[in-house]
Formats: C-alpha cells, structure tokens, sequence
C-alpha cells in the first residue's frame, strides 16, 4: 500500500469536525473553557485514534512540529520564519563529522520531529524525552508529567497542560520548548493518543507564561484558550490534509514512474520533500533506486496534476509538499 495510514472507510466529506458552536474561546470563564476543551478533544481523538479516518499521521505530526518550531522560537526570542527553518533543516548538508550543523533553527525544528517520535507508553517511556532536553531536567521528567496527568484525570486535560508547563518554567524560565513538550506529553497520554501531537506551544505568547509563572488565575484561564485554540486548529489541519492525502491518493495510479508507489508514501508522512535526498538515490525507507533528475520530474509531476506543491519558489535546492 501508498499510504502512510490505514485504508480510510470514512469519505473525507464525512470527517469528524467540530461544532459551530463549540468553535469560540471568547467566553473564558474555567466552566466554560472546560466544556468547549471537552468538545475539542472529542473530535481531535477521534480523528487521530481511529484509523479508518484516513488521517496521515506521520504528515500530521511533522506539520504541526513545523508549526511548533516557529511558535517556540518566537517564545525564545528569535522569531525566524516557517521557510528559514525548514531550509536549516532540510537542506543542511551532512558535514566531514557525520553530523549536520544546522544551527539553531534547524535544530530547533529536529527538536520536535525527534518529540513527535518519543515513546507514550512501557516502562522506559520517558528516555526518549531524556535524550531531547538538557541534563538537568532529566531527574524531575517523571514527576513533572505524573501531576501532569493527575491534575488531568481530577480536573480537566488542559489543566493537566497548565501544571506540567507552570511548574516548568517555575524551575527555568527560559525553557519554553521543554514546557510545551512535556505539555504535549501530558495531553497525549491522559487521552491515550497514538502519538504526541505538538499542540501547545502554536498559541502561547510570552507575556501570558510570564503571567502563569507568577500564579495570575487569569494567565491559568488565557493559556487553556490559547491551548484550546490550538486544538482547534489542529482539527482542521488533519481534515484539510486528509482531504489532499485523499487527492494524492486517487491521482497516483496515473504515476508511472518506477518507485512512484514508495515515493507516494514519502509526500505521505512529510511536510517538506528534498527529491535529491529523500527520493534519490534510493527513495527513503526502500532500496528502491531513483535517480535525482527522476526524482525532480517526479515532484514536478505531482505539481502538474495539482496534488503537490514547491514550497520554496526557488529554481534549484527546491522542497516539495503536499498540496
């Protein structure tokens, strides 16, 4: 099979979605945000634990750690941009050490596409994390999440959210990315998801974490908005790439191109396709060869039948996304 999900039973019209009238945070009294959250959470579950949606995961979780990279830097101070950091990351070249001297927005970005890989579960589940942030953390990950996820089950899941980020920053105010991603954690597991989405952090400003550090009620109640705005927008990135995915998926038997299959899959689980890396000279995760000049066509084709899209409007070291 093409797809980097289960074969979708549910039309891509038929998609969960959120209520219109669930689809405001104007209204930020606690009991309010909890219902609205509640209603959120519902569709989002839905949508990413039950595989006959069609959603693509991989493409899903790769989006929004794009979308988080962005938001955490602007959180650091650094403000770089959606394209700059997607260029650090993948069109860095490996150099003589083996490694890629990406700087800190690339690695920024590898940040996260290594937080969307951590393990939910087992008994080691929290070394994947430990292998992410800095040492010092590494003995109050556990905890941290733990009451996390207590506040969670005996509240509400955004609360879970506001604890595990309060108490974080509370120890180093300067760790922004380490905040959200145990957020992201927190929420991931006490719903029992499939994998951690990066949610948090898309919304957050630096004023109102301030605000939390310092125990504002009202920063509790405007950072659960901003989560819940996340929320919400990630439902409509995981219909929206489901309907593309849908249209990439009807289109590929016209492909003729040796690997075209494989190749599918790659625009499939990846928000940024690099031809010359990720297609050629193998296509990544086979041992399917593909020449660079095929695997240029190839992207070009997918353009021409409108499923694909250049990201970088450049004429050479180009991306490729879905459409």
């Amino acid at each position: 099979m093409i797809r980097a999900t289960a074969e979708p039973r549910t039309d891509p019209n038929d998609l969960p979605k959120l209520p219109s009238w669930a689809a405001s945070t104007r209204s930020q009294t606690p009991e309010n945000l909890a219902f609205l959250a509640g209603s959120a959470l519902a569709v989002l579950d839905s949508l990413v634990s039950d595989p006959t949606h069609g959603v693509p995961l991989k493409l899903l979780v790769n989006r929004l750690g794009l979308k988080a990279a962005v938001a955490t830097s602007k959180l650091e101070g650094r403000l770089a941009r959606e394209a700059d950091i997607r260029d650090a990351y993948h069109l860095t070249p490996v150099g003589d050490d083996g490694r890629h001297a990406r700087g800190p927005d690339g690695d920024l970005l590898a940040f996260w596409r290594g937080a969307v890989t951590t393990r939910l579960t087992g008994a080691d589940w929290q070394a994947g994390i430990g292998n992410l942030i800095a040492p010092h953390f590494e003995a109050d990950i556990a905890p941290w999440i733990e009451s996390g996820l207590t506040h969670a089950a005996t509240q509400t899941p955004l609360l879970g959210c506001v604890c595990v980020l309060r108490t974080v920053l509370q120890f180093d105010d300067r760790a922004e990315r380490v905040a959200c991603l145990l957020s992201d954690m927190v929420l991931a597991r006490a719903l029992n998801w499939p994998v951690l989405l990066p949610i948090t952090a898309r919304k957050l400003n630096k004023a109102s974490l301030r605000a939390l550090i310092e125990g504002d009620d009202q920063a509790q109640q405007a950072v659960q908005a901003c989560i819940l705005q996340s929320v919400q927008n990630t439902i409509a990135m995981a219909r929206d790439l489901t309907h593309r995915a849908s249209a990439l998926i009807t289109v590929a038997p016209k492909l003729r191109a040796r690997g075209s299959d494989a190749a599918v899959g790659v625009f499939l689980s990846e928000d940024a396709v690099a031809p010359s890396t990720m297609l050629s000279p193998t296509i990544r995760g086979t041992s399917i060869a593909m020449t660079d000049r095929a695997a240029r066509r190839f992207c070009d084709r997918l353009v021409e039948l409108g499923v694909a899209r250049e990201l970088t409007g450049r004429p050479t070291f180009r991306l490729y996304g879905i459409a």
